[in-house]
């Protein structure tokens, strides 16, 4: 049995804050492209629940029925979703999207909602090579939209209000809580919303930073995951990487948030023209 030309599969992202989906025309060697994407914040609703109604959006939107679609894979704690063909752990997947998106990146940074990971890979997406902020939050995605609630501004303003810093103020790279302490003095001493979110950038970039450094990786990093779209971070973390070390050349996406996703559907794809290719049927449920 020889695998399609052509196979249309999807890929599900499950975060702690939000669900990715994206529908993909996979050619093989030829390549891939997008057709459907949907990225959609919990907002304490039930995660299968979201990605269902994203995935029936992405069908719409693409003219497709379900039994068209070769694979459905799905990452994070997407284990959940219970229509998934395969399940594929996140640092594969991201490492996947990665190079898809920027192919002459060999590594990542995912900035998610409770942690931050730095991935190293080759060439053809195998992980080389990780490190993650420890379990403090002020590293994450959810620090930065609670210090927003405080300040009054939404997580889309912070990153042109970051542009804006004349004097950034420092703050705690160590602790959420002594970090949100220094947040509300800093407004007792009327420090301006932007210095104070550019402080926090800086802060966080710091360990960002820190995690590529030690992984000793060189070269082009794509910033993936919710806060790749943060203009302010991803400036933040240019200077930083170019204050310790100048080899290192940050990038983005505009489907940087797409990125688990991406690459779930595009191993999807690759497990299953390896099964068709042996004459095997698929079976639901596996993780790799």
């Amino acid at each position: 049995m020889h695998p399609p030309e052509t196979m249309i599969v999807a890929g599900i992202d499950v975060g702690s804050a939000s669900v990715q989906v994206v529908l993909m025309e996979d050619r093989g060697p030829a390549g891939a492209k997008l057709l459907a994407w949907r990225s959609e914040r919990l907002r304490r609703r039930e995660p299968e629940q979201v990605a269902e109604d994203a995935f029936e959006e992405c069908l719409q939107e693409a003219g497709l029925a379900r039994d068209a679609l070769g694979y459905v894979a799905t990452t994070g704690e997407g284990e959940c979703v219970p229509f998934r063909t395969g399940h594929f752990y996140g640092m594969t997947a991201h490492a996947r999207g990665g190079i898809w998106l920027a192919p002459q990146a060999r590594s990542i940074i995912d900035v998610g909602a409770l942690h931050a990971r730095a991935v190293q890979m080759d060439e053809h997406s195998k992980v080389l090579g990780y490190r993650m902020t420890s379990q403090c939050a002020s590293g994450s995605g959810q620090f930065l939209e609670n210090i927003c609630r405080y300040l009054g501004v939404t997580i889309d303003e912070v990153g042109p209000l970051s542009l804006q810093a004349d004097n950034p103020e420092t703050c705690s790279a160590i602790c959420a809580v002594l970090a949100e302490t220094d947040v509300i003095n800093m407004v007792s001493r009327e420090i301006s919303t932007a210095n104070i979110i550019r402080g926090i950038h800086d802060s966080m970039a710091g360990r960002f930073a820190k995690l590529l450094r030690s992984l000793g990786v060189e070269g082009t990093v794509l910033v993936t995951g919710g806060l790749a779209a943060d203009v302010g971070l991803v400036a933040a973390l240019r200077d930083a990487c170019e204050a310790k070390s100048g080899d290192l050349e940050i990038v983005t996406h505009e489907h940087s948030a797409l990125a688990g996703a991406i690459g779930a559907a595009l191993w999807g794809a690759f497990r299953a023209r390896k099964l068709a290719s042996k004459g095997l049927a698929l079976s639901a449920g596996g993780a790799a």
